[in-house]
C-alpha cells in the first residue's frame, strides 16, 4: 500500500491515466458508451494542456522532443472520435516520463552509498591521562591524537604514531594485499586497520581527509554528466514537420478539414513512442537474464557507441584476492611439506594472507596438522609448535629472528613475500600475488571486434606492477600511482567517446559517475561503485562487458529499424489518408496495426531463452563469444 501511495504522488499522470481507463471500462460495461468518449476526451485535453504547458518550459532550454506531434495527436483523435487512441496515447506519453524519471532517481542513492559508509566515530586520546572519548569524526580537529582499534575504518587522514600497522587500503587504491606503515608515514581516511590497535595524529579533519574528497568527486562528476538525448526525439522534428506539412497540404487541396484530421490520425507518434521504449525495455530484459543491470535506456545506445574502454585493474582485470602463485622450498626441503606446514600454523593467524596459505594447501589436498601451540604477533607473523618442531611464517624480519640464514626473496611487481622456517632453520619462501582473470585478454580482443579499440588501464598500483598486469591481458597504455581524483581526470581528458570504465571499488565510484558509462564488477565491489554506475555485473565475470557492448548495439539497432519501420507506414498510410481514401475510422485501425507491427519488431530486442545468463566459470568461452545478432 505505501509503494502505492509513494508512486501515486510521484508518478500522478500514470495513475490518473489508469484509473480514467478503469473508470471507462466500467461505464463502458454498463452501457454508457457516450460517457466514455465525454470522459476520455476530456481527460485528453487535460493532458494536452499539461504537456503543452511542458514543451513551452523545454523550448525555454533548447529542447525539443515528441510533445508537439503527441499534442497534435491527442487532439485530433478527439475532434474525429477516437478517444480510446486518445487514452492509449496518453498513457505511452506518461508511462514512458516515468520510466525515464525513474531511471534518473539513482542520482540521489550513490551517494546516499558512500555516506552510509563514511567514518562517523573517532577515539579521541587525551595527552595528560591516555583517557578515550568517543566523538562524531566530524568533530576531529588537526592535532587530534586518535584510537584506532583493530579492524576499523581509519576517521581522518593522519600520521601514525605507533611503531607500525598493517592497513587495507583497497577500497582507496585499488591494491588488494595489505599495506605496511611506519611510525611518521600517513595514512588516508577510509583505511581499514589490522588485528592491532594503533594511534595516529591528525593531519585533515573529516571534510578535508581522502574519503570525503571522493565522495565530493562523485557529486562533482554525476552532475556533471551531460543529460542522454533520447533516441526518437532525433526523429520527432522531421517526422513532425512532415507529418503537419502533409495534412496541411490535404486541407488546403480538399478544401477540407476533415482530411486535415485523417492524416494526423495515421500521423501520431506511436512507433516513435512505442518502438524506441519496447526494444530498450527489451535489451534490459535480456541484459538481466546476462546477470548485466543497466541502469537505463540511454545507456543501452552509449553503450552501443562506445569507443574507448578503461579497466581498473585489482578486482576487475585481476582476481581481487591475493593467492599463492609460487612455492619456493630450500634445497633439501619438499615442496608439499613447506606448503603443508606453513598452512597448518597460518590456520591460527587472522592475518589477510593466512588464508591464501590454508587454500593452497587445501587445492593440493595437502593434509593440515593440529599444532600443539600457537602464537600469532599481529602485523609480523604466527609461531607454531609442532611436536619437536617450531614453525614459524611472517615477514623476513620475523623469521630472521629465530632462522638467521632466511634470504630475501627476488619479486616481481605485486609480489609479496612470506618466509617460512623449520626448526630453527629457514625453509623456503611463498610468494603472494593477485592473478590475472582467465578471460579478461579475451574480454579485451572481443571488445576491439564490437569497435571499441583504445584501452587504458588505471591503477593506484605502483608502475611496475600495472606494467606487467598490463602486458598479460594486451592494454598498451598505462597509467599508474592514481588517486581517485587522477582517474577522474584521466578520463575526461580522452578524446575517443563514449568512454566505458570497469571498476570495483570505492576508489572507482568517482570515475565510474565521471565515464560515459560506468560499468561496476558489482559481484563482490562495493556498493557505492555499483551505485555510481550506469551498468552492475552480477557476476563475477569480465567477460559481461563485452556482452553488455554487444546488447547495447543490437537493441539499437532493432529500436532503428522498428523507428524507421512505423514512420514508413505511417507515411504511406499519411499519404493515402492525404487523397481522401482512409476514413478517419479506418485510419485509426490502421494506425494500430503499424503500432502493433512496430511493437512485435522491437520485442526482437528481448531475444530468446537460448542466451540466458551463463552461469559459472565452464562457460566463459560461450560467454566471450557473444554475438545478439
Amino acid at each position: 500500500m505505501k509503494s502505492i501511495l509513494a508512486s501515486s504522488r510521484r508518478y500522478p499522470l500514470v495513475i490518473a491515466t489508469v484509473v480514467v481507463g478503469v473508470l471507462g471500462a466500467a461505464l463502458w460495461w454498463g452501457g454508457a458508451a457516450q460517457s466514455v468518449q465525454w470522459l476520455f476526451s476530456a481527460f485528453g485535453l487535460v493532458v494536452a494542456g499539461i504537456s503543452l504547458a511542458g514543451m513551452i518550459r523545454k523550448l525555454r532550454h533548447g529542447a525539443v522532443g515528441l510533445d508537439l506531434l503527441a499534442i497534435m495527436a491527442i487532439l485530433a483523435t478527439i475532434a474525429v472520435g477516437e478517444y480510446v487512441a486518445t487514452l492509449i496515447i496518453v498513457l505511452m506519453l506518461s508511462g514512458g516520463a516515468a520510466l525515464e524519471d525513474y531511471a534518473a532517481g539513482r542520482a540521489t542513492r550513490e551517494l546516499n552509498a558512500l555516506l552510509e559508509r563514511a567514518p562517523q566515530i573517532a577515539h579521541r586520546l587525551s595527552s595528560i591521562e591516555a583517557d578515550v572519548a568517543d566523538i562524531p569524526a566530524t568533530e576531529v580537529v588537526v592535532n587530534d591524537l586518535l584510537l584506532v582499534r583493530p579492524a576499523e575504518i581509519v576517521p581522518v587522514d593522519g600520521v601514525l604514531q605507533s611503531a607500525e600497522a598493517s592497513f587495507d587500503e583497497s577500497s582507496l587504491t585499488g591494491e588488494s594485499l595489505p599495506v605496511e606503515r611506519h611510525a611518521g608515514e600517513s595514512v588516508l581516511s577510509g583505511s581499514v586497520n589490522g588485528q592491532e590497535a594503533i594511534t595516529l595524529r591528525a593531519t585533515a579533519n573529516a571534510a578535508d581527509s581522502q574519503y570525503q574528497r571522493i565522495i565530493a568527486l562523485v557529486e562533482e562528476a554525476a552532475g556533471s554528466k551531460a543529460p542522454v538525448v533520447r533516441l526518437a526525439d532525433r526523429y520527432a522534428v522531421p517526422f513532425t514537420v512532415l507529418s503537419l506539412g502533409l495534412a496541411g497540404v490535404a486541407w488546403a487541396l480538399s478544401g477540407d478539414p476533415v482530411r486535415f484530421a485523417e492524416v494526423l490520425v495515421v500521423a501520431t507518434p506511436c512507433p516513435l513512442l512505442l518502438a524506441a521504449p519496447v526494444a530498450f525495455l527489451g535489451g534490459m530484459s535480456r541484459a538481466a537474464r546476462n546477470g548485466i543491470i543497466v541502469k537505463g535506456a540511454g545507456v543501452l545506445e552509449t553503450l552501443a557507441r562506445a569507443r574507448t574502454v578503461v579497466f581498473d585493474k585489482t578486482g576487475t582485470l585481476t582476481q581481487g584476492t591475493p593467492v599463492i602463485a609460487e612455492v619456493r622450498p630450500q634445497p633439501g626441503v619438499d615442496e608439499g611439506e613447506l606448503l603443508a606446514l606453513a598452512a597448518s600454523a597460518e590456520q591460527y593467524s587472522s592475518h589477510v594472507l593466512a588464508a591464501s596459505v590454508v587454500s593452497a594447501a587445501h587445492s593440493r589436498q595437502l593434509a593440515l596438522t593440529v599444532a600443539d601451540s600457537a602464537r600469532e604477533v599481529a602485523t609480523h607473523g604466527v609461531t607454531a609448535q609442532f611436536g619437536t618442531r617450531e614453525v614459524i611464517v611472517g615477514k623476513l624480519s620475523f623469521v630472521r629472528d629465530h632462522a638467521r640464514d632466511a634470504v630475501p626473496a627476488r619479486l616481481r611487481g605485486g609480489e609479496l613475500a612470506m618466509y617460512v622456517s623449520i626448526g630453527g632453520r629457514f625453509a623456503g619462501t611463498l610468494v603472494a600475488r593477485d592473478v590475472v582473470r582467465d578471460n579478461a585478454r579475451h574480454t579485451i580482443e572481443r571488445l576491439a571486434q564490437l569497435g571499441v579499440s583504445e584501452t587504458l588501464m588505471l591503477t593506484g598500483d605502483a608502475p611496475e606492477t600495472a606494467d606487467h598486469i598490463a602486458s598479460q591481458v594486451g592494454i598498451t597504455r598505462v597509467q599508474a600511482d592514481c588517486l581517485p581524483s587522477d582517474k577522474v581526470q584521466a578520463v575526461r581528458t580522452l578524446t575517443a567517446r563514449p568512454v566505458i570504465m570497469v571498476g570495483d571499488g570505492v576508489n572507482d565510484a568517482p570515475v565510474l559517475a565521471a565515464a560515459d558509462v560506468g560499468i561496476a564488477m558489482g559481484a563482490r565491489g562495493s556498493t557505492a561503485a555499483s551505485e555510481s554506475a550506469d551498468v552492475v555485473i552480477l557476476l563475477d565475470d569480465i567477460s559481461r562487458t563485452a556482452r553488455a557492448v554487444a546488447i547495447g548495439q543490437y537493441t539499437v539497432r532493432v529500436a532503428l529499424q522498428s523507428i524507421w519501420l512505423g514512420m514508413g507506414l505511417s507515411i504511406i498510410l499519411m499519404v493515402i489518408a492525404a487523397f481522401g481514401v482512409i476514413p478517419a475510422t479506418v485510419g485509426a485501425l490502421s494506425q494500430e496495426v503499424v503500432d502493433l507491427v512496430t511493437i512485435l519488431n522491437a520485442l526482437r530486442a528481448i531475444g530468446g531463452r537460448a542466451d540466458a545468463a551463463v552461469r559459472g566459470p565452464a562457460r566463459t568461452a560461450a560467454v566471450t563469444q557473444f554475438s545478439p545478432s
